[in-house]
């Protein structure tokens, strides 16, 4: 603590994370990697009318977030798998999946698994699939990622434990 006050945090390790799906209280899903959130506003330049000094100001016109992937290794779990199925187009059919968008909570966690922030990723909904490449002269985890096109984003943070 400094002699203002103010308590000092350590920042957050990028490799303690969980993912939560939807409205559900429990976790989902333990992935070993989250591509992080993108977030751009496109913006014009105007002056204002009464500005004599001719300044130009930024107005935000469109805001757009890149897609997001979420990578884990393969295990019995299929939960992703059909959500990514219901959204693409089947044999002879589209879409068949009623609930395409929800909501992904990635939880940054604390060295003790305490929730410290947490970023909501809106409307997300599964645009791509990747299975990693299976070589048997290397002794990896299979992996598979899963591509998600989102709305929007928030951010919320839970103070440290006392």
């Amino acid at each position: 603590m400094s002699a203002q006050g103010i308590q000092f945090q350590e920042p957050l390790s990028s490799f303690r994370f969980l993912v939560r799906l939807g409205d559900s209280q429990g976790i989902s899903a333990a992935f070993s990697r989250f591509s992080g959130v993108k977030m751009e506003m496109e913006t014009i330049q105007n002056r204002n009318g009464n500005d004599n000094r001719g300044v130009k100001e930024y107005t935000p016109v469109f805001t757009s977030f890149a897609p997001v992937t979420l990578s884990k290794g393969v295990v019995g779990d299929n939960e992703f798998l059909n959500w990514m199925l219901s959204a693409s187009a089947g044999a002879l059919t589209g879409p068949s999946g009623i609930n395409l968008r929800r909501t992904i909570d990635v939880i940054a966690v604390d060295p003790a698994g305490n929730p410290m922030a947490t970023w909501t990723l809106l409307g997300a909904m599964p645009i791509g699939y990747e299975l990693s490449p299976m070589d048997s002269s290397r002794s990896e985890v299979l992996t598979e990622s899963i591509t998600f096109a989102i709305t929007g984003m928030k951010r919320t943070t839970q103070p440290p434990p006392q």
